[in-house]
């Protein structure tokens, strides 16, 4: 019932999955009645080549920037590349808090780090900075970075409060979650070993309703602002995380399940899209199981949504996990340690379903409100035990409004195991329903959380092996996305790296596809007060840039801002370019006397 009311509350006016698997939907070709991309399809035009792209022109990179600021960068970026400094500057703060007192703290902080790494206060402070750095042609995805300063324990303890059921905390009932959707108290501070990711933890529903209006607050700033900007938001802001915990599980468990059938139909080992079940078996197994009697299941397959292929894949699987189904009353799935059917998602009470729909209505007010502005929202990714939730919400959201374009983005971790397949099916559910895919390509921000949660909890660690795995999934995602745009004319893709080699496969992989900057299907994306040699040429050669703007007030975003200082310290010791770059143009305007570049 509870996940019936789920579906209902956020499907209204939703389009329909697709039919259960014909054969693969052709790709629509771009015409001239549909959005055509200017120099593809039925309306080639001619354009300028694809401009080149260098990051080691010094002058050009840091044209946007008083030479003050480039001093700031190289000293910041070199004591963030200090571990005796970084091990101790939690205490160096403190101690220098209680010295200077909370105004001369400040004025320090906006000098030093927070100048570097943050954009100001509140929504009128940063305007300046934004329409500066657009002027450069770098736009901006504003990440509201307040953070509750909690102890460990505080932090714990409302961890565990709010990813627990009632029935499991007055012992009325089991908790058939499998361990890595459970709750753990060793892991209840998720802020623990993450080091670029802000976090939020849940209080109330008050408390909840506050990050929306906050977030609300940040698309007016940023549609006021500049044109085209982005707003990151967490999932984990908007609602109770023991819903996305169970909701997590429940997709997880009939994904595995898909595949168990597939092992028994002789598919094992292939890729997601790949995986084609045949309908004749499948309803004989769910027959022998005992779920429901062979006519209600030869119901759920029938041959007009079957068409003619006889078989189901990943994303019609998917697709039977809602209310437009019957089989959705009997979310069983084989415990494979017990032998023994269970249902999917635990019974809720009242309270915590209302709770759930809550967190879906705030989803749905931040996306009308942005879509009205002109801005469009980055849901972020979180942890593996939240991310299977947050990314078919996430889909909820794209099909509903990124029809005209993409509105809504969602992030891909490349360093999970499953993170290709993840794109794939996500595109190709896209390419059926007719939507606009927008989607965020990133490494990933808890890497060492995760593993030692795995480690000590008992589950397959989900992150790949080894740094160079992960290079290789994320530029194998980037290609498959790249090819997808090659035939979409509506679809984006964000290229969040710091890594020039990432950047410049993805320019190169451009120009061989004919994607040129003017078409706007390739952004790329940095944090703030990093990578200016990347960002800025980028942008002025036209192509579609953002930097990632973490603001809010000083004392307030220190908690983050220490984590990133960890951050660029694992960046910075593998690569030293980006100061030796800053060097480099101080020595060329002392030596050419343009120590008083202004920026024009």
């Amino acid at each position: 019932m509870a996940l019936k009311r789920f579906w209902s509350a956020l499907r209204p006016g939703l389009p329909r999955l697709a039919g259960l698997s014909t054969a693969p939907a052709a790709r629509k070709q771009p015409g001239a009645g549909s959005g055509a991309v200017p120099g593809r399809g039925a309306t080639e035009t001619v354009r300028p080549p694809v401009p080149a792209v260098d990051f080691g022109n010094t002058q050009e990179a840091y044209r946007s920037r008083r030479s003050w600021e480039l001093a700031r960068s190289l000293l910041v970026l070199r004591l963030c590349a200090s571990p005796a400094l970084l091990a101790r500057h939690e205490q160096l703060l403190h101690f220098t808090r209680k010295l200077l007192g909370h105004r001369l703290f400040d004025k320090l902080m906006k000098m030093t780090f927070y100048g570097q790494f943050v954009a100001g206060e509140d929504q009128e402070s940063i305007r300046p900075l934004l329409q500066h750095n657009e002027a450069f042609g770098v736009g901006s995805i504003l990440d509201y970075s307040v953070e509750e300063d909690l102890s460990p324990e505080e932090a714990e303890r409302k961890e565990m409060e709010s990813c627990t059921s009632a029935a499991e905390r007055d012992g009325s009932g089991t908790n058939k979650r499998e361990k890595q959707y459970q709750a753990h108290r060793a892991f209840g501070d998720r802020r623990d070993g993450v080091i670029s990711a802000r976090t939020y933890f849940y209080a109330n529903e008050a408390k909840c309703d506050s990050h929306m209006e906050t977030f609300l607050r940040c698309i007016e700033a940023s549609g006021g602002a500049c044109e085209d900007g982005f707003l990151a938001i967490k999932l984990t802001a908007l609602g109770r995380p023991q819903f996305l915990l169970q909701f997590s599980d429940v997709l997880t468990k009939w994904r595995r399940f898909f595949h168990e059938m597939a092992v028994e139909q002789g598919q094992a080992g292939l890729a997601a899209m790949d995986t084609k079940l045949e309908v004749a078996a499948l309803q004989e197994s769910i027959a022998k199981m005992g779920i429901a009697s062979r006519a209600e299941i030869e119901g759920w397959f029938r041959a007009e949504t079957l068409g003619v292929s006889g078989t189901v894949d990943l994303l019609d699987w998917s697709g039977l996990v809602d209310s437009r189904t019957k089989l959705s009353q009997h979310l069983v799935v084989p415990n494979t340690q017990t032998g023994q059917l269970e249902p999917l998602l635990s019974r809720f009470t009242e309270e915590e379903e209302l709770q759930m729909t809550r967190m879906l209505q705030r989803m749905d007010i931040l996306a009308r409100r942005a879509r009205e502005v002109g801005v469009r929202l980055m849901v972020d990714a979180e942890q593996t035990y939240f991310q299977p939730a947050i990314g078919r919400l996430t889909l909820e959201m794209q099909r509903k409004f990124n029809v005209e374009r993409p509105l809504v983005f969602g992030t891909y971790q490349c360093y999970l195991k499953d993170a290709y397949d993840n794109v794939t099916l996500d595109v190709e559910l896209a390419r059926r329903e007719g939507w606009c895919f927008g989607a965020k390509l990133v490494r990933g921000a808890y890497m060492a959380q995760e593993r030692a949660r795995a480690a000590e909890i008992g589950y397959e660690d989900p992150i790949n092996p080894t740094y160079e795995a992960t290079n290789a999934m994320y530029h194998r995602c980037l290609d498959y996305v790249l090819e997808e745009l090659k035939h979409s004319a509506k679809a984006v893709v964000m290229v969040a790296s710091h890594n020039e080699d990432s950047v410049r496969f993805t320019l190169c992989r451009m120009e061989e596809l004919g994607l040129h900057p003017a078409d706007r299907q390739v952004y790329f994306g940095q944090l703030l007060g990093m990578c200016d040699h990347i960002s800025f040429p980028l942008g002025q050669a036209g192509f579609p840039v953002y930097k990632y703007v973490p603001y809010g007030p000083v004392m307030e975003v220190l908690p983050y801002l220490s984590r990133r200082a960890l951050e660029n310290s694992s960046l910075m010791k593998g690569a030293q370019r980006e100061r030796q770059l800053l060097w480099q143009e101080l020595k060329r305007r002392l030596r050419t006397g343009s120590l008083f570049h202004r920026p024009a």
